[in-house]
This record gives C-alpha cells, sequence and structure tokens, in this order.
C-alpha cells in the first residue's frame, strides 16, 4: 500500500523530505531536476505531491495525500479539517501584529492589512475589538507605510523585513512552526503505515 505526502514547495518542504529521506522513504524521481509535481518511489512505497504551501491542507483534508506537512500559519487560516499530529520544530516564526513606528491605536475602528483574514478576524472577535480587514496577497508591509491601513498581521522570522520599512511590532500574537497532518478517514484506513511514519518522523527529531 502506498503513502501518499503532500510536501510545501520551496525551504520547508525539501526540509521535510531530507527527514523522510532518513527514515526510509526517499524517492530518487524527487531529487531530479526536473518540472514534475507528482513523485513515485515504487520502492519505498511512497507517493510525493509538490504543492503550493497553503493548497498542502486542501489535499490531506480532502484525502488525496494521507500525510502533508504544513506550518501552523497555513493550517490556522485554511480551517481544514484534519488530525495535526506531530510538531517538527522547524520553520519556526510567529503572529505579529506591526504598526509604523510611534503608532498609537484609538477606539476607532482599525484597518488591518493581511493575507491571513480568517486568523486575524477570529483575533480580533476574541478580544472584541472593530477592525476592517483588507486582504492583500503581496507585501502587506507597503499597507501602513502609504495609508492604507493601520497596522498588519503578519508572520515574522526576524523582522528585518519590518524595521527595514519603519515598522514595529505592536503585539506578538500565536508561535508558529512546521506540523506533520494526517487525513482523518486514511488514518483508519492506513493506520499502521501512517503510524510508522510519524513514529520514524518523532525517532529523528
Amino acid at each position: 500500500m502506498y503513502i501518499n505526502i503532500a510536501l510545501p514547495k520551496g525551504r520547508l518542504g525539501k526540509k521535510s523530505y531530507e527527514l523522510l529521506k532518513k527514515i526510509g522513504y526517499s524517492c530518487k524521481e524527487l531529487e531530479e531536476e526536473n518540472r514534475k509535481l507528482v513523485f513515485t518511489s515504487e520502492e519505498n512505497k511512497v507517493r510525493y505531491f509538490w504543492v503550493k504551501p497553503s493548497d498542502v491542507p486542501v489535499y490531506v483534508e480532502k484525502g488525496i495525500a494521507d500525510i502533508g506537512v504544513a506550518g501552523v500559519d497555513v493550517l490556522l487560516e485554511s480551517e481544514a479539517d484534519v488530525y495535526d499530529m506531530l510538531d517538527l520544530g522547524f520553520g519556526k516564526c510567529y503572529f505579529a501584529i506591526a504598526a509604523p513606528k510611534g503608532w498609537k491605536s484609538t477606539n476607532r475602528t482599525l484597518k488591518i492589512a493581511t493575507k491571513y483574514i480568517n486568523y486575524s478576524r477570529k483575533h480580533f472577535e476574541k478580544i472584541e475589538r472593530k477592525v476592517e480587514l483588507i486582504k492583500l496577497n503581496g507585501s502587506v508591509e507597503l499597507a501602513p507605510i502609504v495609508g492604507l491601513s493601520d497596522a498588519i498581521i503578519d508572520i515574522v522570522e526576524t523582522g528585518a523585513t519590518l524595521k527595514e520599512n519603519n515598522l514595529e511590532i505592536i503585539e506578538k500574537l500565536e508561535d508558529i512552526s512546521a506540523r506533520v497532518i494526517v487525513n482523518k478517514v486514511n488514518y483508519k484506513f492506513k493506520n499502521e503505515t501512517i503510524e510508522k511514519v510519524l513514529g520514524d518522523m518523532k525517532g529523528e527529531l
């Protein structure tokens, strides 16, 4: 029986694959220079999908992939119905609210620019703060500089981009790291195989 794994394109996916390779799930096809998106190893009975990071929970929730690797930011935003099984301890960063240096909050409706609309909405509902959320897909740091928003919610790794754009962290929110997620139905049917992968990964961390 094959195990189907969705990996996010980029650094996180490469690091996750290195870990999976160590525990016996290498796939020569994936290591070659090509533009393929599906890679199969007959020998190790594994099939990998390279997908956009924000799409990983979709592939797992719909059962196309048994297992996936996604950051907590992606999971919280997607609100996907999956099992969050293992913290890989890498890909660390955090959600934060940032604004131009010296900015002071007032009681009026706050304008927040973000890529993370669902997460931001929940956060402000929880603290009962009136906000207008502005969805952006590109560099959210630009929004407060040009007056599109008062502040932003984004993920922060080092804070260098904020500093370069004269922004500062107003509040640190949720910690983020890479997680292994599992499809709920497939977990029942492929329990032994999936548990072995999770156990071996845990053993390597």
